[in-house]
């Protein structure tokens, strides 16, 4: 079965000079050109083909796959802008509409931007849309509390950041629980923090026994700040002294140093940890 915009096992039912004609069903016989042909390719062989228009709006096949496809979302770098609209690259020859009506923002040439791939009901043409919002998927989903997805960050809000789930569904990360730099069309690892009675769901970059000492994160990084960037503490330091400035144990302060670590946030010395700027 032809699946505009997505992969599709389509039969060789012919060879000519252009190329091999596959059984397209109601779309007569797609042709899928030379350049794209294997030696062992057959008649009657069922081949996966990308099905889409080309340059001159016919319906064709490659065994190239674009960036993304139709019902997925991804973070597209515009390449032009004309009366009609913007162009994305998507990994094909012909770049991407996105039409001005579809443009959350009015988009520049050299900059990306998270967008949708869907068919056009009129034309039946694939396009773009940066308003990614009417295309999430709104329908219940079982998330429990603490299972890992992957996402995609969308973009920034009042509340934090926007990110997709499971190119699906539409989370939020909250700006006082990222403790680390975060960008639109970043993609990561995230877990579910909360499914709300509304349906709307509440993210998390770590996992939830990291819970219990993002406070202490924060005011971890509140304390080198206001120390002049450096803390005169490092995992070797003594318990009893960690405790007394710090008013933590030895083993959450570590925890604490190690987040940041990772994350780049800080240098650790022998005896001192350095503040390194990142937010």
């Amino acid at each position: 079965m032809v699946k505009i915009g997505k992969v599709s096992s389509l039969e060789i039912v012919k060879f000519t000079d252009q190329g091999a004609y596959l059984d397209g069903g109601p779309y007569g016989e797609i042709l899928l050109p030379n350049r794209y042909l294997e030696e062992e390719f057959e008649m009657g062989d069922d081949v996966d083909v990308f099905v889409h228009f080309d340059s001159d709006d016919r319906i064709v096949a490659t065994t190239d796959f674009p960036y993304a496809m139709v019902g997925e979302f991804a973070f597209l770098e515009v390449v032009d802008v004309t009366r009609v609209g913007a162009f994305v690259d998507w990994g094909l020859p012909k770049n991407l509409l996105v039409p001005f009506g579809e443009q959350l923002v009015k988009m520049e040439k050299g900059k990306s931007y998270v967008v949708h791939i869907y068919v056009d009901t009129k034309s039946g043409r694939i396009a773009a849309s940066s308003k990614i919002n009417k295309f999430m998927n709104n329908e219940p989903v079982a998330y429990e509390p603490g299972d890992e997805v992957d996402l995609l960050i969308a973009q920034e809000s009042e509340l934090g950041f926007v990110a997709i789930i499971n190119k699906s569904h539409q989370g939020i990360l909250y700006r006082n629980e990222i403790f680390k730099p975060l960008q639109a069309g970043q993609k990561c690892k995230g877990f579910i923090k909360k499914v709300r009675s509304d349906g709307k769901i509440d993210l998390v970059l770590e996992k939830f026994g990291y819970r219990k000492v993002e406070p202490v994160v924060a005011d971890l990084i509140e304390k080198i700040k206001s120390n002049g960037g450096m803390l005169h503490l490092s995992d070797r330091s003594d318990p009893v002294l960690i405790k007394k400035e710090l008013g933590i144990s030895k083993k959450t302060f570590k925890k604490a140093i190690g987040a940041l670590y990772k994350n780049k946030q800080i240098e650790i010395n022998d005896g001192s940890i350095r503040w390194l700027g990142n937010v």
